[in-house]
């Protein structure tokens, strides 16, 4: 098969820790030996969100296990916060394979940590499914914007998947503690409350986004007399 030609898109990340990021991933990689590469990266990262959506599961009958996902969430962050920058460093990027390969696994990787968390009785199914399918629609927005504006957001409202990861530890530890909460009254699984939350900002910011890009192309695109 003959390589079509390709367009690397603009990367936008403006995540409160993109910059402190970008520094710490750079140093890591520059210190990787050479037999790691972007591959054995992007396996790593796929494997640790895997297995933090099994050990959320696990959590129903073995409370601990939801420690367990720190460490995990964090094996996830290494390899899917580093393969990128390591190709960067090195000069071996491979932009159509690496786009494909990393958004369809993170796609994966998402829907079965998600149905880790309910089955794992922490977060009832109906929002953890609403959760995922927000997720899942702004992500598309996000490939769509990439392929027809040539950018690609990596965060909105100053989060990005390092943040997101940090919020889920953050909320896994609380968990532990104590997994309900009382509001106004009644009493709330935590998770409830913290991915309904996700989800809503998740519409509002795919709302928001598909409004201002649809707009962008349009202006772009103008009609044409007698066209459509």
């Amino acid at each position: 098969m003959t390589p079509t030609k390709f367009q690397n898109a603009a990367r936008s990340h403006t995540s409160f820790l993109a910059a402190a990021e970008k520094r710490a991933l750079l140093s890591i990689a520059k210190r990787l030996p050479l037999w790691i590469n972007s591959d054995h990266l992007t396996a790593v990262g796929f494997i640790g969100l895997l297995a933090a959506g099994v050990s959320y599961a696990l959590a129903r009958q073995y409370p601990a296990a939801l420690l367990l996902v720190i460490p995990l969430l964090a094996v996830n962050w290494f390899g899917d916060s580093l393969d990128g920058t390591l190709a960067r460093v090195r000069d071996c990027q491979r932009p159509r394979y690496g786009f494909y390969l990393d958004h369809i696994l993170d796609a994966i990787g998402m829907s079965v940590l998600m149905g880790g968390m309910a089955l794992s009785g922490y977060i009832s199914p109906m929002v953890a499914g609403l959760f995922l399918i927000a997720y899942l629609l702004l992500s598309i927005e996000i490939y769509l914007a990439t392929y027809a504006l040539g950018v690609f957001h990596l965060s909105y409202w100053s989060f990005g998947p390092t943040e997101l990861r940090i919020l889920l530890v953050i909320g896994s530890l609380f968990a532990f503690r104590r997994p309900d909460v009382t509001l106004a009254g009644h009493s709330f699984l935590l998770f409830d409350v913290g991915f309904a939350i996700g989800a809503c900002a998740l519409t509002v910011i795919l709302l928001q986004a598909s409004f201002r890009h649809a707009r962008e192309l349009y202006i772009q695109e103008p009609m044409r007399k007698g066209g459509q």
